[in-house]
C-alpha cells in the first residue's frame, strides 16, 4: 500500500517518542505562543487553556481517531490495539475489543445519524459500527483501505479510500471514482460543507475535492506545491479548513473553491488533526511539535504546548462538554479546557 510522506515523517517522530506512559492524569496550564499572519491587535493577551491528559489503560494502544458521541461521551480508536475506547467528561475510560479476525487497525471515527459510532479500518478494508453501549456490529467490506469518515446530509456515512469516495448507511456501499487525470490519487480527509456537499483532501494530487450527494466530483489545486493536504473540517464561517502537512500551513477554501493559506509558526510542526471548536475558532494538532494550535477565522494563530514533550498529538474534536479533546500517539487522551 502506498504511503504518504506524512506517514514516513510520523513514523520517524514516533520512533523517537517514549512508548511507556505514567499512570493517572495530569493537568498543566498551557502557556500560549501567539503568532498572526497579519498585524497584531491591541486586544488583551490570549487566554491560558488548561490541558489535562488521561492514560489509556492498554499499553501501546496508539490512540488515533476521536469523535464526540451522542451519549455525551468522547469516543476514540486504538489503532495498534484494534479497539475502540470511550472516555467520559470526567476522564473514565472504557475499552471495547473489535470482532474482526486478522489485522484490525481502526482509524477514523464519527457519530452517525443513527446514534452509533462508525469507524474505518486500514488495513482491513472495513467500515465498522459500535453502539454507545459497546456492542460491535460486524463490519461492511469496501473496495480498498479506508481513511476518513463523516456524516453526510443524506443520512449516509461518507468515507475516503484508495481512488474513491464511498457512502453507506449499513447493508450496501456505493463508491465513486476520482476523475481521470489524477495519477496516484488517494483521497484522505472528508467533511460536510455548509453548501451540503462533501469536501475531501487529495494529498497525492495536491488538491481539495468536492463531491455532491449524487457523486459529481470537482477538484481545486492547492497553491503550495507538494503541500500534502490531509485532514479537513467545516468552519463556523461557512468555509472548509484543512491541514497542509508538508506545506506547514493551514488552508481555507470557500465553497466556491477559492483557497487562502496561513503559515504555521513552528517549523516542521507536522500538523495533522483539525476541528472546529465551540469558541468559534479552528483547532489543530501539531504532531511534530507536541502543540495544539488555534486559528481564528481571520487567520491569527496561537499555539499551546502539550505538557508531555513526547505526546505526538494526532486527531482532535469538539467534545460534548464544550472543550476540545485529542488523541496522543504515545498512549493518552488529552483535553484542552476552553
Amino acid at each position: 500500500m502506498k504511503r504518504y510522506l506524512w506517514v514516513l515523517a510520523f513514523t520517524s517522530i514516533a520512533a523517537l517518542g517514549t512508548a511507556a506512559c505514567s499512570g493517572g492524569s495530569s493537568s498543566t496550564p498551557a502557556a500560549p505562543v501567539d503568532s498572526s499572519p497579519s498585524a497584531p491587535t491591541a486586544s488583551s493577551s490570549p487566554p491560558i487553556h488548561t490541558i489535562t491528559e488521561y492514560v489509556v489503560p492498554t499499553a501501546n494502544a496508539e490512540p488515533f481517531g476521536i469523535a464526540a458521541g451522542h451519549d455525551g461521551n468522547v469516543w476514540f480508536t486504538e489503532n495498534a490495539a484494534g479497539s475502540v475506547g470511550r472516555i467520559t467528561p470526567g476522564g473514565v475510560i472504557t475499552e471495547f475489543g473489535l470482532l474482526s479476525s486478522g489485522v484490525v487497525n481502526p482509524l477514523a471515527i464519527v457519530a452517525g445519524p443513527d446514534g452509533d459510532l462508525w469507524f474505518t479500518e486500514n488495513p482491513g478494508n472495513n467500515i465498522g459500527r459500535i453502539t454507545t453501549s459497546g456492542t460491535i456490529v460486524e463490519p461492511l467490506i469496501a473496495a480498498g483501505p479506508e481513511w476518513d469518515i463523516t456524516a453526510g446530509p443524506d443520512g449516509n456515512l461518507w468515507f475516503t479510500n484508495n481512488l474513491r469516495i464511498g457512502k453507506t448507511m449499513g447493508g450496501t456501499i456505493t463508491e465513486y471514482s476520482i476523475p481521470p487525470g489524477n495519477s496516484g490519487t488517494e483521497p484522505n480527509g472528508i467533511a460536510l460543507g455548509s453548501d451540503g456537499n462533501l469536501w475531501f483532501t487529495d494529498p497525492n494530487s495536491n488538491k481539495i475535492g468536492k463531491i455532491t450527494s449524487s457523486g459529481v466530483i470537482t477538484e481545486y489545486p492547492v497553491p503550495t506545491a507538494a503541500a500534502i493536504p490531509s485532514r479537513i473540517t467545516a468552519g463556523p464561517d461557512g468555509n472548509l479548513w484543512f491541514i497542509e502537512v508538508q506545506g506547514n500551513k493551514i488552508g481555507k477554501i470557500t465553497t466556491g473553491g477559492a483557497i487562502t493559506e496561513y503559515a504555521v509558526p513552528t517549523v516542521s510542526a507536522y500538523s495533522y488533526g483539525i476541528a472546529a471548536g465551540p469558541d468559534g475558532n479552528i483547532w489543530f494538532t501539531e504532531s511534530g511539535a507536541d502543540k495544539i494550535g488555534k486559528i481564528t477565522t481571520g487567520g491569527s494563530i496561537t499555539e499551546y504546548p502539550v505538557p508531555r514533550p513526547d505526546a505526538i498529538p494526532w486527531r482532535i474534536t469538539a467534545g460534548p462538554d464544550g472543550n476540545l479533546w485529542f488523541t496522543e500517539y504515545t498512549g493518552k487522551i488529552g483535553k484542552i479546557t476552553l
